[in-house]
């Protein structure tokens, strides 16, 4: 009772002016922290990133996990397709981190971070198409000896050189080539400068030049072999017109597609400037997200030993008769 009114006089005491003004403030805060609410809203580029990331993640998930579970996907090409798919994994779910960080928690050593992963985990994708594209060509060069111990010390070399060189670009930005101090060296993907992004775009050329000119001497080493199976049979089938026609089709939709994804980006990187608007990077960004997720389909899901292990994983019926045995880059 004495303490109620204690607290009575006391808001007796006070002038009605003063409650008026509490209330109102009160009132004037809950307004500004609805309308605070209603302004927060997500850039539908971002939300496009974070969902392509999403398909990205499923997508390799799946192929990682085919190949590590299967004995029989343990030859050069399958170590190489599985390097790749995780790599692609690690740009997915990059992808999400960055989104959830962006809007989550906003702090410069985090988006330090985000874009060091990303910067690595899209490298190191790049960097096992060339990989790849290798050793598809070691596997038509030195067929007779493509399944020796030769071989697999050649794909352990690409793989740490793969993804040391990856790792390296990617800790750059944690290093100190960042834009955080100066916003006047800021490139079109803050916070990496120019020179970090003019790094990364002229890696990617040199690395395109290269799977250039070796899907070009695959080419003609496919060729060179129709055509000695032709004189070797007095005639040059219709099968083996298709063939040779198909596996050239092959190789020209992979470096159009590896093309189409990433040259409007790579480009975009040495000609743009901070001031420009941030459509034109996302505008380029995202396709070249989708190599990422156009990678399993090509190199994985078309390959029928890996379709094998996916009835086997899913279907858990799939009976094989006869032996199986795991075939070479090149007569796949």
């Amino acid at each position: 009772m004495n303490e109620s009114a204690v607290l009575n006089e006391s808001s007796a005491g006070l002038p009605a002016s003063s409650w008026l003004e509490a209330e109102a403030f009160d009132a004037n805060r809950t307004l500004e922290l609805s309308s605070a609410a209603l302004e927060f809203h997500v850039n539908p580029w971002d939300i496009m990133l974070c969902l392509s990331g999403t398909v990205i993640a499923c997508e390799n998930a799946i192929v990682v996990a085919i190949i590590f579970y299967t004995p029989t996907l343990r030859n050069p090409m399958f170590i190489l397709i599985g390097s790749l798919a995780i790599a692609d994994l690690l740009a997915g779910m990059g992808l999400i981190l960055n989104f959830a960080f962006q809007y989550l928690v906003s702090s410069e050593t985090i988006s330090l971070i985000t874009v060091g992963f990303l910067v690595a985990s899209f490298t190191a994708s790049i960097s096992s198409l060339l990989a790849i594209t290798v050793d598809r060509y070691l596997s038509l060069y030195n067929a007779l000896t493509y399944f020796s111990e030769k071989t697999l010390h050649y794909v352990h070399l690409m793989l740490v050189g793969t993804w040391g060189a990856s790792i390296a670009l990617g800790l750059l930005p944690v290093l100190g080539w960042n834009c955080l101090d100066d916003a006047s060296t800021c490139s079109i993907v803050r916070p990496l400068n120019r020179t970090n992004l003019t790094l990364l775009a002229a890696s990617f050329f040199v690395i395109f030049a290269l799977m250039l000119s070796l899907y070009f001497k695959i080419c003609k080493i496919v060729c060179h072999h129709a055509h000695q199976i032709a004189l070797q049979q007095h005639f040059f089938t219709t099968s083996h017109y298709v063939a040779t026609k198909k596996g050239v089709s092959t190789l020209a939709i992979i470096l159009g597609t590896f093309g189409a994804s990433w040259l409007p980006f790579a480009i975009y990187c040495l000609v743009g400037e901070r001031e420009y608007p941030p459509v034109y990077t996302y505008a380029t960004l995202l396709p070249a997200t989708y190599n990422s997720m156009i990678n399993p389909i090509i190199y994985a899901y078309r390959n029928a030993e890996i379709q094998r292990s996916i009835y086997m994983l899913f279907c858990g019926c799939f009976q094989t008769k006869g032996s199986y045995r795991s075939r070479s880059p090149s007569e796949v």
